[in-house]
């Protein structure tokens, strides 16, 4: 008797880790499983494939779920940094634009009120 697949086999994202994001890898879920070889010489072999391939869909998608969680928590706290970086950066651009603003209004008020005395006084233009 053929046995057949519970359930179709449905494919996970396809990432190995570390090969896709460079230089990461996750720290904590073990080994990649080894997707297994389909015999199917005999109907003894056929079957033990379908149960081989049961067992590899199970641990894939566990493996990429924690892969997955890990990626998530990895990328959120480089965010995190990031996004803590552009505000240290962006404090400083923005004191940087408020003392230009203020200098510029400081000088065109003592320009003009410089500017309206020196209109007053004789021969001086």
């Amino acid at each position: 008797m053929v046995r057949h697949a519970s359930k179709a086999v449905r494919p996970v994202a396809s990432t190995t880790a570390g090969a896709a994001a460079g230089a990461w890898s996750p720290g904590n879920c073990g080994r990649e499983p080894a997707a297994p070889a389909v015999d199917t010489s005999t109907i003894e072999r056929y079957n033990a494939s379908v149960d081989q391939v049961t067992a590899y869909e199970k641990a894939a998608r566990s493996y990429n779920a924690c892969v997955s969680k890990e990626a998530t928590a990895e990328q959120t706290s480089i965010s995190n940094n990031a996004r803590s970086r552009i505000d240290s950066i962006q404090s400083v651009s923005a004191g940087v634009q408020k003392r230009i603003a203020a200098n510029f209004t400081s000088l065109t008020g003592a320009l003009r009120d410089a500017g309206a005395k020196l209109q007053g006084k004789p021969g001086k233009k």
